[in-house]
């Protein structure tokens, strides 16, 4: 369906423009993206296995952060293998279903992502300003429901701007994207039509997604906040808000870049401008993210010096298995 509608206009391929101005200096941003991508790979990765692993983390607050770096762990891989191979290729072209399919999981994973910090804020009120009502309101059954809908709550809204793109006649002498990925704007700006229509349906919606979540959020905290001053002790006090603060800190960082990019009337801006604050939601923050929650919780460190240990001490029961059944053989 997509291919045929841009057959005519002898688009198959576009060219990623890749990061602006910085040619010269492919081998190093090489290196430092792939580390990158690899640190916030290992952090991901490591949060959901202690978080599925460790019984000390089966609460809801820690369900959801599993549930969070999921989604950084696909979204990163979304965006960040291609842009590392355009960097070892001289032709930075990517298929036309490939950028659709790119276009796509990118923005919904995004949106899923605003909806679940939309919940753990939510999540964060009920335990803090509804403590004994909190393991009926947030119990197995719920989280799960709720976690459900926030993945879904992402894939729908963003299907039907996925299809009028791909149905969008593109020019093939202008066939360049002025990115490192298949974004809406640089998008759009290559069809060879008026895009003013698709452009307020994609403000709409990010709108709806973006500000609707991050209302939430802030009423969430807004009562928590009135929550806690009404504590009378220091360290009571210190206490509540330091279960929100790791949250709080993702938020700004993935609101603030989000609502910068995208809830906007019109795709426009400088290319130079656009890249870097891209940079923030596809690099900073899903690096960022499991450094933020870990080191900053003492239950998650602690689960996470108790998983190491036994990886280590299983290693070294299998080497001991090993030795002891070579010298067997010897013998």
């Amino acid at each position: 369906m997509a291919l045929g509608g841009n057959q005519s206009s002898g688009v198959t391929e576009f060219i990623l423009a890749g990061v602006p101005n910085l040619n010269s200096t492919k081998g190093e941003l090489f290196s430092v993206f792939l580390l990158v991508y690899l640190l916030t790979l290992t952090g991901n990765v490591l949060i959901v296995g202690v978080v599925g692993a460790d019984t000390r983390l089966q609460t809801p607050m820690y369900f959801f952060l599993g549930n969070l770096s999921c989604l950084e762990i696909l979204l990163t891989s979304v965006i960040i293998p291609k842009m590392l191979s355009n960097f070892l290729s001289r032709q930075h072209t990517i298929s036309f279903a490939a950028c659709i399919t790119q276009f796509y999981f990118y923005f919904f994973l995004g949106a899923s992502e605003f909806l679940l910090l939309a919940v753990m804020s939510v999540d964060r009120y009920l335990a803090i300003c509804h403590p004994l009502q909190y393991p009926l309101l947030m119990s197995g059954a719920v989280c799960l429901r709720v976690a459900s809908a926030c993945w879904v709550g992402g894939l729908l809204p963003v299907l039907g701007p996925t299809v009028a793109v791909a149905l969008l006649p593109f020019c093939k002498q202008d066939a360049v994207v002025q990115h490192f990925f298949c974004d809406s704007g640089p998008l759009l700006r290559l069809a060879c039509t008026n895009t003013k229509k698709l452009e307020e349906t994609d403000f709409i919606l990010a709108s709806l997604v973006i500000v609707s979540s991050l209302v939430i959020t802030a009423a969430s905290y807004g009562r928590i906040a009135l929550a806690v001053l009404r504590i009378p002790s220091a360290s009571g006090r210190q206490k509540a808000f330091s279960t929100c603060t790791s949250h709080l800190m993702v938020v700004t960082l993935f609101y603030g870049s989000a609502i910068f990019l995208y809830v906007r009337p019109s795709q426009s801006g400088s290319v130079e401008t656009n890249w870097a604050v891209t940079v923030v939601t596809t690099f900073v923050t899903p690096l960022l993210n499991p450094f933020i929650y870990a080191l900053r919780n003492e239950r998650v460190k602690e689960a996470l010096k108790d998983l190491l240990r036994k990886v280590v001490e299983g290693f070294g029961g299998d080497l001991l298995l090993a030795k002891s059944f070579n010298q067997k053989i010897m013998t």
